[in-house]
């Protein structure tokens, strides 16, 4: 690890791992689920360095969304009185839950939609869909393409950026992890006030 800062080294081990694209899986379908922290956090700095696979590594990062969302979906339709309410709970967002049920009402399809592309937790859509009965195929069609939108296009800008992304990764990881967690936690904050 001689020269090389910490996250250049977990970068690099994730590289080489056989496992990558299973932890990604992993990773986004709890990020959708249980996780309110950004997966742009891992998934920026690993389309760097896996530029010849990047869409292969959206695509993962998609499925797994989806699979978690199909799985929230199911907590919102079958356990939304228990363990939905605990996620709302833990999340500290009853008000902003009923609001945005009050949202999934009015507005259906593009409630769902602007969930899966702005840094509110994805939790309250599939709670919500669930809860209310919003139908599984256009909530699946909702969340595919918003979350499509978010990491093809994220997948776009490595391959514009990358190399002055790469550059500026390397000199500032740190900075940069700690102001994506901010503006994220930002983001939050403000919706949930």
């Amino acid at each position: 690890m001689a020269g090389k800062g910490a996250a250049d080294y977990w970068l690099e081990r994730l590289r080489q791992s056989p496992y990558a694209l299973v932890l990604l899986f992993f990773l986004s379908s709890l990020e959708a689920t249980l996780i309110p922290i950004p997966l742009e956090l891992v998934l920026i700095p690993y389309m760097m360095i896996e530029r010849q696979r990047i869409w292969l590594v959206s695509s993962v990062a998609l499925l797994g969304c989806l699979v978690g969302a199909l799985f929230g979906y199911w907590v919102g339709v079958s356990l939304f009185d228990s363990l939905g309410q605990w996620l709302i709970n833990t999340l500290g967002g009853a008000e902003s839950f009923e609001r945005y049920v009050a949202s999934l009402e009015e507005e259906g399809f593009v409630a769902i939609f602007m969930v899966g592309i702005t840094p509110v937790p994805f939790q309250f859509a599939m709670l919500g869909a669930g809860a209310t009965g919003y139908p599984l195929m256009l909530f699946l069609l909702a969340s595919a393409l918003s979350r499509g939108i978010r990491y093809y296009g994220l997948a776009l800008l490595v391959l514009l950026f990358g190399d002055t992304a790469a550059e500026l990764w390397k000199k500032h990881a740190r900075a940069v992890g700690v102001s994506l967690l901010m503006v994220f936690v930002i983001g939050f904050a403000m919706y949930f006030l």
